[in-house]
């Protein structure tokens, strides 16, 4: 079977990737899997910028064809912050928590028509010797003023999308699923992965 290494440690992002590959004939390994593998440093300035470092280093290092994402939270209020630096918005290390409450401090008595945002997903999918392709999908929603749910990780708990009247912490991961900014972005990549495997494998 052909094998794709998710250029990841985070295991909410993987659990998506291995339900969003399902239909695919493909074995799913991740960073998990590979418990000698650094971080890749991202040092992009965009979205795809960072997709491509994690996809083509993890890709060089172990000869495999190897997908990774960069994505994050867009706020219109906040000039497009925390955009490609969501995952360590309030410094230091990854904290979901101080980075959800730093994102309500800066819109705190921002109006709800003024909270718009998305999420953004760039996936850089990458094969030694190949060049790199890139997929991407957005999700439009607004930010609450409060945390709401339990489920999924990162923002979502803050991220609420009018269409379902819930928050992305609030929703089935089913439903996430089928209109998350990895699931649209992985709707693309189903779209051209006849192409990949003939480029790819």
């Amino acid at each position: 079977m052909k094998k794709i290494v998710i250029a990841s440690k985070n295991k909410g992002k993987i659990k998506e990737f291995e339900t969003l590959f399902q239909t695919f004939d493909v074995e799913i390994l991740s960073l998990l899997d590979f418990p000698e593998a650094v971080d890749v440093e991202e040092t992009g300035t965009t979205f795809e910028a960072n997709a491509r470092l994690k996809a083509e280093e993890i890709a060089r290092v172990y000869q495999c064809v190897a997908i990774a994402d960069d994505s994050g939270l867009v706020v219109d209020a906040l000039d497009g912050r925390p955009g490609v630096y969501s995952a360590r918005f309030a410094g230091g290390q990854k904290n979901d928590k101080e980075n959800i409450k730093k994102v309500l401090q800066e819109l705190e008595g921002v109006p709800a028509e003024q909270r718009t945002a998305h999420f953004t997903c760039v996936l850089a999918i990458s094969c030694p010797q190949r060049p790199t392709r890139f997929v991407s999908g957005e999700c439009q929603g607004i930010i609450t003023e409060k945390p709401s749910g339990s489920s999924g990780f990162g923002y979502d708990p803050i991220f609420y999308v009018p269409e379902y009247k819930k928050t992305f912490a609030e929703i089935s991961a089913e439903e996430k699923n089928e209109i998350s900014h990895r699931a649209q972005a992985m709707k693309k990549l189903k779209d051209i992965w006849p192409e990949i495997e003939k480029e790819f494998f």
